[in-house]
């Protein structure tokens, strides 16, 4: 006898949104997270922007689902009052040789329906930002900055709201399959207990490969790429302003909150098991990067902020992997790789999880 239609492993905010997607549906949906609350990981700790989806290959799952993300998620924050702020951003080249890597996002950015790019020279750059140096700028209008607490809150209250149950401290320690579904084994505070569902949904963020091979599943292993922020004490920037993309990821930028506080981050570092302790050492490292586009920055003005881990499905030397949704089996659906930009794209990989399990 089944017990529930769907169950959610991972209350990250793209299992908040399946959730949420699959409980307006009808299924009767009960969400299990390790953790004492919602965005504990991933989602909590990262630079909290709303990407426009100017970096990603054309046709790839990130890309689909970082633009019909992004609408989606906008129109969720104006409707449920969700704080954000559609601030744009400025990634900048430092030197010519750069140049043609901003013509290629801004190539692909409009393949891609980032929205109304604009490359403007280093005259323009000094106008927008004028403590900023470089040489030419590309412009993305359609980035913003939100509330990711507010916003995973929203997924939260609207899966409740049709009736979702969230179980927070529970463990999956075990998937076993049956004829109608799967036993999912979980240990809480009391002991373990076991449940049936007619689907599992595995949003399990950092810790999603190791739950798809307890199901028996043959999955890519998940790569950690932590990432170091520093607060910034007199950026003189206005906005986001961003370096022209690393191998690694899209350099060390500036971001500021809602809350006006500026940060500098992430780094790269690749690391065995996750972990969240930064470096102060690392401000020299910070400080350098920032000084090709911030020349006023000095070490001292950077302070030890936080860390996140992204969870990758590429080694350093090999090229960037794409999201995986895993549905090869409609009952058990994988969510694998989702690093940025998935917080913007979380509604869109929810339609689509919705659409496999139907």
């Amino acid at each position: 006898m089944v017990d529930v239609d769907t169950l959610v492993i991972g209350a990250g905010i793209v299992g908040l949104a399946c959730a949420a997607e699959l409980a307006r549906r009808g299924d009767a949906v009960l969400v299990i997270e390790r953790h004492g609350g919602f965005a504990r990981e991933t989602s909590s700790r990262n630079s909290g922007v709303v990407h426009a989806g100017l970096y990603y290959p054309a046709g790839s799952l990130k890309a689909l689902t970082c633009v019909e993300g992004r609408e989606l998620l906008y129109a969720r924050c104006a409707r449920d009052g969700v704080a954000h702020r559609v601030v744009g951003k400025l990634i900048v080249a430092t030197t010519d040789d750069e140049v043609p890597t901003l013509e290629r996002l801004h190539a692909l950015g409009r393949d891609n329906g980032a929205g109304d790019l604009a490359l403007i020279d280093g005259a323009e750059v000094a106008r927008r930002e004028p403590a900023v140096r470089a040489v030419a700028g590309l412009v993305s209008p359609r980035t913003g900055i939100v509330d990711v607490h507010g916003l995973c809150a929203s997924y939260a209250a609207e899966a409740r709201r049709h009736d979702a149950e969230l179980v927070f401290r529970s463990e999956v320690t075990a998937l076993e399959r049956l004829a109608d579904g799967w036993r999912v084994v979980a240990r809480g505070p009391d002991g373990e207990a076991s449940i049936v569902a007619a689907r599992v949904v595995n949003a399990a963020g950092l810790a999603a490969d190791d739950v798809a091979r307890l199901a028996g599943a043959d999955v890519p292993r998940h790569r950690f790429c932590k990432g170091d922020y520093f607060a910034i004490r007199g950026a003189r920037t206005t906005g986001l302003v961003y370096p022209v993309p690393s191998r690694a990821g899209l350099g060390v930028h500036v971001t500021v909150d809602l809350g006006g506080a500026f940060r500098a981050g992430p780094d790269t570092e690749w690391v065995d098991t996750p972990r969240y302790d930064v470096d102060p050492a690392k401000a020299a490292a910070f400080g350098a990067a920032l000084r090709r586009y911030l020349p006023h920055v000095r070490d001292e003005d950077l302070a030890p902020d936080y860390a996140g881990v992204r969870p990758k499905l590429h080694a350093p030397d090999e090229p960037k992997a794409d999201f995986v949704i895993d549905a090869r089996d409609p009952t058990m659906i994988h969510l694998l790789g989702i690093e940025s930009p998935g917080l913007t794209a979380a509604e869109a990989l929810a339609r689509r999880v919705a659409a496999a399990a139907y």
